[in-house]
Order: structure tokens, then C-alpha cells, then sequence
């Protein structure tokens, strides 16, 4: 515990078998519980972790249990009341899995689900916590590649100034771009830059890293069984985050490779499906922020000038055609629509942007 909230720790872990029993040895004390989501591992990680739970000595340092109890139906709790059994039946929106050792004193919790992707085993891991109640719920890959010393710093943030959210970002430390491969800080560079419009999270960067902290308000407002399944839940969890108006912290952490992991992800297939997802979410971030849940003219500025800038396509178009192809000159008309049209286009976009950071500064936090 710290500050007398629960600590626990998500480790999704896909074939690690040769790291996890490192991830779990230097846990650090405070760590009252380590939840380990086997997402389908087809080696040993399971047995390795079996034989842990069995060895590890330390209970928990408190004792934690399943919140099953139901609130007695009133007139006042009839909200809660559906809230919990919406909860009973999202349980068939998540991965088929098995929880080895669910009780309230064993430090060490592993749940082993059917291989659905690092985004499933995290949210698998996440409901966990929030089921039980933890009071900050962070996470660390099960491949070693996340300093434990720095634990305390990612999840001081959420128990002691209330911020819902607290991440790593590798890239401010001076030697990431040494560090990370060359093709990887290039890819985190691109998609950085995508989630911060996605988002709404203007002054994120390294939105790829998985090092981060979740206070169970926050577990509370956004539903884990629909976070994006693979390498793109960071990306979806802040667009999810940001439409539930929770705050956001970054922390410097030191970038880590080579300690013996085996990397699963393919950058040049990775950016482009992200890409794909990040539209997505930037649409689903501006209907259901500035529309649905309240109206904001940055949503009109956004649509005009994105809808101005498709009219203008087919003039551009018209220009190239009559120009470089035909050889002819351009039409006063046509070039003045294309002036007009670029000018209008970018002119609302921007202004739109602008409302955008103005309006999301008040969640994005600084150290103090």
C-alpha cells in the first residue's frame, strides 16, 4: 500500500516464460497485488507463475475481496442497482478465462484467458481490479522491458493528487532516440502525433508505451470489455479517457531494451492499422464529446472545414488535369474556387484545433 490505498499491478504476459519470473521477483513491496493475464501463452509462462504463487510466502499486506455484496433496493439506489447488473452481463463481452487463484490474501493472481491480443489481457487485468476495488491499478509488461524503480513515480500522481491517469513517456529521456530501434521511435514519432488530434490529449507524446497507472474512478467510466484488443490500446484507452473527462499525467521513464526480450510487434504492419483506428477514434471522440454529450462549435468548424477540403478534391484535380496534362491554362474560375476552398478548409481547421487544446488543457496536468 501506499498512502493507505491498494496497489495493483496488471502484467499481460503472452510466451514469456524466460522474463516473467523477473517481472514478478522485483515487484516492488508496496505491490499488493501482482495480476498476471496469460493471454493463451502456448509455452511454460503459466507453470512458471503457478510455481511463484506457491513459493511466494508474503501475503498481500491486506486482505482484498470481490465487491459481491448487493445494495438493498430502495428508491434512491435503483441506478446502482442496474449498474451492477449491466456489469453481470458485459462478463460475456470478455475473452473466455479461468482465474487460478482468486482469493482475498494471495499476493500473486493469475488469470489465464483464451489468446486474444495485449489490449484483452489488459482490460482483463483492469477488471480485475476493478471488481476488487484497488484503488490504483497499473501496468507493466511481462517481458521486463519496464523499470520497476520507477513504479512509484507513475502511481504516486494517481493516489495522492487524484489524477486519473499516469503515464510513461520514454521519449523525453535524452537517450531514447539511441536507445529505442531506429524504426520503432520513428513509428512512435508518426503515431504520437495521430493520438494527440485523436485524443484530444494535445501535449501527450510515446502514446505507445504500456507503462501507466489508472485510479479505479477512472476504471469506473469507461468500458474495459470494448478497449481495442491489440498494440493499439494505449491509443484507444485515451480517446475513451478523454471523452470521459478524466485528467492525464506524463512521467519521464528511461527507455529499456535488450534485457532478454522477444518483440511480437511489427512496426510497419502496426502504423497503418493504427491509423486506421486513430480516425476512427478522432470521430468518435468529436461526436460523442461535442455533440452528443455537449454541443461545441469546434464540432461544426472541424466537420466544414474537413467537408470543404473533399469539395475541393475534385477541383484539384480539374487544375492538374488542365494544366500538366492538357498543357492549357487555368480557368480564373476554377482558381479562384481552389483558393477559396483551401483557404476556408485550413482556416477551420485550424481555428477548430485551437478550440480543441483550449478546451482539453484543463485535463492534461503537470509535475509539480
Amino acid at each position: 500500500m501506499l498512502c493507505g490505498k491498494t496497489i495493483a499491478v496488471t502484467v499481460p504476459a503472452y510466451n514469456e516464460e524466460n522474463q516473467i519470473g523477473m517481472v514478478i521477483e522485483t515487484m516492488p513491496d508496496f505491490v499488493d497485488r501482482i495480476v498476471i493475464v496469460n493471454d493463451g501463452s502456448k509455452d511454460n509462462t503459466a507453470e512458471v507463475v503457478k510455481k511463484y504463487i506457491v513459493a511466494d510466502k508474503k501475503a498481500g499486506g491486506v486482505r482484498i475481496q470481490k465487491n459481491e455484496t448487493e445494495p438493498e433496493p430502495n428508491i434512491y439506489n435503483r441506478a446502482d442497482i442496474i449498474l451492477r447488473e449491466l456489469r453481470k452481463q458485459e462478463e460475456t463481452k470478455y475473452p473466455s478465462h479461468e482465474i487460478y487463484n482468486d482469493n482475498d490474501h494471495d499476493r500473486i493472481v493469475l488469470i489465464t484467458q483464451k489468446n486474444s491480443g495485449v489490449g484483452s489481457a489488459v482490460a482483463m487485468g483492469y477488471k480485475w481490479c476493478r471488481d476488487h476495488q484497488i484503488d490504483c491499478a497499473a501496468v507493466m509488461d511481462g517481458d521486463g522491458q519496464m523499470d520497476p524503480g520507477e513504479l512509484e513515480s507513475i502511481v504516486r500522481p494517481v493516489i495522492e493528487r487524484g489524477i486519473d491517469y499516469v503515464k510513461g513517456n520514454r521519449l523525453s529521456h535524452p537517450a531514447a532516440k539511441v536507445i529505442m530501434p531506429q524504426i520503432r521511435y520513428f513509428g512512435n514519432n508518426v503515431l504520437s502525433l495521430m493520438t494527440k488530434i485523436a485524443s484530444g490529449y494535445w501535449s501527450i507524446s510515446d502514446t505507445q508505451t504500456g507503462y501507466n497507472a489508472i485510479s479505479l474512478e477512472a476504471l469506473n467510466k469507461i468500458e474495459l470489455y470494448d478497449v481495442y484488443h491489440t498494440y493499439g490500446y494505449p491509443n484507444d484507452i485515451l480517446v475513451k479517457m478523454n471523452i470521459a473527462g478524466c485528467t492525464l499525467l506524463e512521467v519521464p521513464i528511461k527507455p529499456v531494451y535488450n534485457v532478454g526480450e522477444k518483440s511480437k510487434m511489427k512496426i510497419m504492419k502496426v502504423v497503418p492499422r493504427l491509423s486506421g483506428l486513430l480516425i476512427k477514434c478522432f470521430f468518435k471522440r468529436l461526436w460523442n464529446k461535442y455533440l452528443v454529450d455537449s454541443f461545441h462549435p469546434l464540432f461544426l468548424m472541424y466537420i466544414c472545414g474537413m467537408v470543404m477540403g473533399l469539395i475541393n478534391v475534385p477541383v484539384v484535380i480539374k487544375l492538374i488535369i488542365d494544366v500538366l496534362v492538357l498543357g492549357g491554362s487555368v480557368p480564373t474560375g476554377w482558381y479562384i474556387t481552389f483558393l477559396l476552398l483551401t483557404l476556408f478548409s485550413f482556416q477551420s481547421i485550424g481555428f477548430a484545433m485551437w478550440m480543441d487544446m483550449q478546451d482539453n488543457a484543463k485535463l492534461e496536468k503537470t509535475q509539480k
